[in-house]
């Protein structure tokens, strides 16, 4: 099942002109605020007419605007998970997610309401209200009436961006169940590098209403256009890879990624050849011009400079390719210059282990 989009919409001042796809996945719209994220979608789930272009799942087309054709949104059969839950302050969990099995004709007490409430591990929770949840507990919910009514895709704008990062550590495990047990389209709206390198298979990165780059997650949050529509803080690269070894007298996992291995603590369940994704922030990752001798950090991985980005407020991106993955580090201008960096340069970059994540 694809979902194909090639859409034009002018909004006041502002304007969209995107094209993207996305398939049995999670496919992220990645960028600033402001950058066209929830218009785009809310075209996507027909809450928004646009003024041309195409919109079609497989050969179901919902939108053209050369054929005058436009299928509401209550007939296009999408889920759609707001930021807020949105949930029905009258009613108790079981009654909004039966809610959403009444929407789609199906029984509220069928096989697909327990696989739903067991996926989201909110079988405790029926009989509640929802004053009485905590805000990881009602997106939970609202995702589950989502689904229940038997999308063929699910649109979710930006679900964490109203929890605290407790709640959001809280909801991720359930969002990757549901990525992996979902066998449906998933749009994910979301400015988060950390969200959408847990989440994404694919990464749309809008700016100003343009799709600037799309492609592999890992690939493209390593892009410097990606780096630019980020928070500086989280800005650094994405690697895949696969478990190659564990260590359990020392708790350290190594992961190989094309030609280098990195250690970081123990995973829990990492099985050999597992695949798994890092995060590795520029800020830190430190350089050197040769190989040091007597340091703690087990990941000094040898590389060559491919770029070197424009200053900014004192600092510097460098794009290091290191055996054949992206890595970024975050230096000074001084130290830029004190090492007489350059492109091309061989260097090693250094990475403590207990700064990865995943």
């Amino acid at each position: 099942m694809t979902l194909t989009v090639d859409i034009r919409h002018r909004l006041a001042a502002f304007s969209i002109d995107a094209a993207f796809s996305c398939d049995r996945d999670v496919t992220a719209l990645f960028g600033r605020s402001g950058s066209g994220k929830t218009s785009l979608v809310n075209i996507v789930a027909g809450l928004m007419k646009p003024d041309a272009g195409r919109i079609a799942l497989d050969d179901d087309v919902l939108f053209d605007g050369g054929r005058h054709i436009f299928v509401p949104a209550h007939r296009r059969r999408f889920g759609y998970v707001f930021q807020e839950a949105r949930l029905f302050p009258h009613l108790s969990v079981r009654h909004n997610l039966g809610y959403g099995s009444w929407f789609s004709g199906r029984k509220s007490k069928g096989p697909q309401f327990k696989r739903i409430v067991d996926l989201l591990g909110i079988g405790a929770l029926l009989e509640r209200s929802p004053a009485n949840l905590s805000g990881g507990e009602k997106q939970r919910v609202a995702i589950g009436r989502a689904l229940l009514s038997n999308p063929r895709l699910l649109l979710m704008d930006e679900p964490l961006a109203a929890l605290d990062e407790e709640r959001k550590a809280e909801i991720l495990p359930y969002l990757e169940r549901l990525r992996d047990e979902a066998d449906m389209p998933i749009i994910y709206v979301s400015h988060s590098v950390a969200e959408v390198a847990r989440l994404a298979g694919k990464v749309v990165i809008l700016e100003n209403g343009r799709v600037s780059a799309a492609g592999d997650a890992a690939a493209m949050l390593s892009l410097p256009s990606a780096l630019s529509t980020v928070e500086r803080r989280e800005a650094g690269a994405l690697i895949d890879g696969t478990v190659e070894a564990a260590d359990g007298e020392h708790g350290i996992t190594t992961i190989r990624a094309g030609g280098v291995l990195i250690r970081m603590p123990h995973l829990t369940g990492a099985m050999i050849g597992k695949p798994v994704r890092l995060q590795i922030a520029a800020r830190d990752v430190m350089l050197a011009t040769s190989r040091p001798d007597g340091l703690s950090a087990l990941n000094i991985l040898p590389g060559a400079i491919v770029q070197i980005g424009m200053p900014v407020e004192g600092s510097v991106d460098i794009r290091l390719d290191c055996g054949g993955v992206t890595i970024v580090s975050r230096i000074t201008t001084l130290s830029r210059d004190m090492l007489g960096l350059r492109p091309g340069m061989r260097v090693h970059a250094i990475v403590k282990s207990v700064a990865l994540d995943i």
